[in-house]
């Protein structure tokens, strides 16, 4: 099992959508890296953390899993929609993504300062400066110091 980190502004699509919808598709990945990683090393099972970016107070607030293998984003292929890519041919997929399903809610928010403030955390890729990608690894050590936060 590995443990993920996945990153989406709260008034476009928060925990609280998530745990709504149960299972969603985790669509508008257009950062090759991320999508990489999505590609190659996520699985079914993954347990993943939700994290609230670009807000008044940016933290981990909930918990996750990968409900899906990759599979062929069609957001890419639709030109009403904004993650739409003309460069990306139906036979060979630019962009992936997977089903993420709600696992629960965290009773508050781990903010970004806090994680930063513990100095175990400090090589978290989370906690490194101008990190900016939406979807990161999360090492097992870090995974179960941010729990016995909560």
């Amino acid at each position: 099992m590995s443990y993920w980190l996945i990153k989406s502004e709260p008034d476009a699509y928060s925990i609280d959508d998530l745990r709504r919808d149960k299972r969603e598709k985790w669509d508008g990945i257009r950062n090759y890296q991320a999508r990489n990683t999505m590609r190659d090393d996520m699985r079914v099972g993954d347990k993943i953390f939700f994290y609230h970016s670009n807000c008044k107070e940016p933290g981990i607030v909930g918990i996750a899993k990968v409900a899906s293998q990759p599979y062929p984003d069609p957001t890419q292929f639709d030109p009403d929609s904004k993650y739409y890519d003309p460069k990306s041919d139906p036979a060979d997929p630019r962009w992936i993504l997977v089903d993420v399903a709600f696992v629960k809610k965290l009773q508050r928010s781990i903010s970004l300062a806090e994680i930063k403030e513990h100095p175990e955390l400090g090589d978290m890729i989370l906690a490194r400066k101008g990190n900016r990608l939406s979807v990161m690894p999360v090492e097992k050590r870090h995974w179960d110091i941010i729990l016995s936060l909560k």
